[in-house]
């Protein structure tokens, strides 16, 4: 357990190296903004990262997919719109009806969510905190990923990861 701490502590330092300059404190100075011109930019550096955790713990590298993003994009909006972060959206779907209409054809593996003034490397780090959120990203079965966000005018981001295999 102590050598998946300094795991995660080592690579944690190594992944912030790839992350923007930005600095995020919830509003109380710089805040973390992302341009439409950013959006590859930030899903490739999340997918980057969470392929090097994955690597470490032994588990097959992701691919981005488009469905899953869409409906990633969509709750992380939905989230921001309900003014709270949960795995229901406000007609009430599941993980599992989003992805279905976004028309991803492979099994809904997981969803990780956050509301936060974090970039996205520090918002998977702080998944990996917990086992929950950390199986997401670890998931063995997992193949495909979508990664989204949504950012209100006052800097706050709602992000959202779904994997699928």
């Amino acid at each position: 357990m102590a050598r998946f701490g300094i795991l995660i502590a080592a690579l944690t330092v190594v992944l912030s190296a790839c992350a923007p300059t930005s600095s995020t404190d919830g509003g109380n100075g710089a805040v973390y903004r992302i341009r439409n011109s950013d959006e590859a930019k930030v899903q490739f550096r999340a997918l980057d990262s969470v392929n090097a955790l994955r690597k470490a713990s032994g588990a097959q590298r992701l691919t981005l997919d488009p469905n899953l993003t869409a409906a990633a994009a969509t709750h992380s909006r939905d989230m921001s719109v309900q003014n709270r972060p949960w795995h229901f959206g406000s007609d009430g779907s599941s993980p599992l009806d989003r992805v279905e209409r976004a028309g991803y054809q492979g099994q809904l593996v997981g969803e990780n969510i956050s509301e936060t003034y974090e970039n996205e490397v520090e918002t998977i780090s702080a998944w990996m905190q917990k086992p929950d959120t950390r199986n997401v990203v670890l998931a063995k079965d997992a193949r495909k990923m979508g990664f989204s966000w949504f950012q209100e005018p006052n800097g706050k981001i709602w992000w959202t990861m779904v994997t699928g295999s």
